[in-house]
């Protein structure tokens, strides 16, 4: 019986990154041998076991063989026979192949450490195409490693595409598709996962709400960079330096999907997009089973973001009616990630990326200002029932009416 670290604690510590998890193989055991010295089962499709102090996982060695479609389609063996090098080779990446043996011996059969000093993002085998998964892991791992430089090889690349182009990806239960999703969305770099996933063909069913806007122009003076898809991408890079939040990322995301139904004849045009977009940014997160929170402020960006930008112009009333639809009252934090969501649909845009965005804090003081009204004075003023309501929303008109307009400066609104 021998045991092997692998995987990612391998791969970042050779990157000098800090490791937080670590995974190990063995190789020569049974179940029973991991049973009887004290370990924990957990897996049920291949036997991975939870070591009794450390709680690490290990794994015995095995191998897989496609069986079916999708993700979960393969049958494993973990006989005792099967050696090392047998079970790196059905790994995706040459950089998640190699290990360290009890001694801190490097085990590179597939060269991962030339890879990992190049900077590539290599398949280990053609065995790749067997788990459609690995098109959406390849790209959470070229946005994860991007600071670093690394690139993905062209045949790897291509081995990405034929997987996309197979149909297989639809195999796919939505929560590993969700979980591949959400780990890249949190991510410093969240727009690279959807740029390789373009690059390959691979948003097409998943994302095809999204996948549609790459060649769909927008009006030059405001989109310098024209095409909505890198539009999006651009608001994605922006949503990720203003927030760390997952709901402010993925509505950037989805908040123009309204243009790739607009009619070509009106291009560059997208009238009523914002309205047209929310069914969309329903589909894709019911398809996706995103979180409901992260779900509804991305309808909620898609149908306000166009009045957000325009705030200045805004009557009163109807700034008070889109606090109202935030519901902004009992939810000051979902009013929060709506304004960034919109600051970061503003600066992605060619030549905007700095600019400043006014209309985000011309908003806080309205919300402020009709926040801090006295109901209590309002009930003793004698009015009763639906008028007290009506009061309320007057007396937040006044106050907003109240709050001083900035100019509106350059911003392309």
């Amino acid at each position: 019986m021998q045991t092997y670290l692998v995987g990612g604690a391998v791969r970042d510590k050779l990157l000098g990154r800090e490791v937080y998890d670590k995974d190990w193989v063995v190789v020569g055991a049974s179940p029973d041998d991991m049973l009887n010295q004290g370990y924990q089962q957990v897996g049920k499709d291949f036997p991975v076991f939870l070591h009794p102090q450390t709680k690490d996982e290990y794994a015995l060695a095995r191998t897989e063989r496609k069986s079916g479609k999708g993700y979960t389609g393969f049958i494993c063996d973990f006989s005792q026979d099967i050696t090392l090098e047998q079970d790196l080779q059905r790994r995706d990446l040459t950089i998640n192949a190699m290990a360290l043996d009890e001694q801190g011996n490097l085990i590179d059969p597939f060269n991962g450490k030339s890879d990992l000093d190049n900077r590539i993002l290599r398949h280990v085998s053609d065995a790749f195409v067997e788990d459609p998964l690995r098109v959406l892991r390849v790209a959470r791992f070229a946005a994860r490693y991007l600071e670093y430089g690394f690139r993905i090889a062209d045949e790897t690349l291509e081995l990405m595409r034929t997987l996309a182009h197979s149909g297989e990806l639809e195999y796919l239960a939505a929560e590993r598709v969700w979980k591949e999703t959400e780990r890249s969305l949190l991510g410093e770099n969240p727009q690279e996962y959807f740029r390789v996933l373009q690059s390959c063909d691979a948003l097409n069913y998943w994302f095809k709400e999204l996948a549609v806007l790459w060649g769909v122009p927008n009006p030059p003076m405001h989109h310098p960079e024209i095409d909505s898809g890198i539009h999006t991408l651009m608001v994605l890079e922006q949503a990720a330096k203003l927030s760390p939040e997952l709901d402010v990322r993925y509505a950037a995301l989805a908040h123009d999907l309204g243009k790739g139904i607009t009619p070509a004849e009106m291009w560059p045009r997208h009238i009523g997009h914002e309205t047209n977009g929310v069914p969309l940014v329903e589909s894709m997160s019911h398809r996706l089973k995103c979180p409901t929170k992260a779900k509804d402020i991305a309808k909620l960006v898609c149908e306000l973001h166009i009045k957000v930008h325009t705030a200045f112009k805004l009557k009163p009333s109807t700034i008070v009616k889109m606090l109202n639809q935030m519901d902004a009252w009992r939810k000051p934090e979902r009013f929060e990630h709506i304004l960034l969501a919109c600051e970061a649909d503003a600066r992605g845009r060619t030549g905007f990326e700095d600019r400043r965005y006014p209309q985000a804090d011309y908003l806080r003081t309205c919300y402020k200002e009709a926040s801090d009204i006295d109901v209590k004075a309002i009930m003793a003023s004698g009015v009763q029932g639906a008028q007290i309501r009506d009061a309320i929303e007057r007396e937040r008109q006044r106050r907003v009416a109240a709050v001083p307009r900035p100019e509106l400066d350059s911003n392309g609104y």
